[in-house]
């Protein structure tokens, strides 16, 4: 009897904490965030001479909001697109995926990823280390110029990333 008693016990034990995994809770930006990254980085870039698009992601790639500077070509849509969602699915910055890329046989196809986009411009939005979400940047006359224009949007937007 006891030894029913104990495994019925194990087996309980083991379902609650099955239970308990099922259910995660995340962190994730909101609109307002996403606009007003987008809205900081275009006018980053545009202060600096850059007509951008900026997309952003959240963490699932999923866009959540888009600006487009007057006079940006219109690949920067879909370059930008492809950098924030690049950058959230590796959950790291597009240039530092190039790079390893290039320097690494052993990485050389990621490019070939359904949806990837290895140019610099991209940067994960963390709250922490948590990546919630990212960035792409598309139409600086180089992709570090892009990543320069988004890094400056999530420096102000740093307290709300807490």
């Amino acid at each position: 009897m006891h030894r029913i008693l104990a495994i019925a016990l194990v087996s309980l034990s083991a379902g609650a904490v099955q239970a308990a995994d099922a259910v995660r809770t995340e962190k994730n930006m909101s609109l307002a965030l996403a606009n007003e990254i987008a809205a900081q980085t275009v006018a980053t870039c545009t202060v600096n001479g850059y007509a951008v698009t900026a997309t952003v992601v959240d963490r699932a790639g999923t866009v959540r909001a888009v600006q487009r500077a007057d006079n940006a070509g219109p690949h920067t849509l879909e370059a930008s697109r492809l950098k924030a969602y690049t950058s959230a699915s590796a959950k790291n910055s597009t240039s530092a995926i190039m790079e390893g890329s290039q320097k690494n046989p052993a990485a050389a196809n990621l490019g070939q990823i359904p949806g990837y986009l290895l140019l610099g411009g991209g940067l994960p939005v963390k709250v922490g280390n948590e990546v919630i979400g990212a960035v792409g940047v598309g139409g600086a006359p180089g992709g570090h110029l892009d990543e320069q224009c988004a890094q400056a949007a999530l420096t102000k937007v740093a307290s709300q990333l807490q």
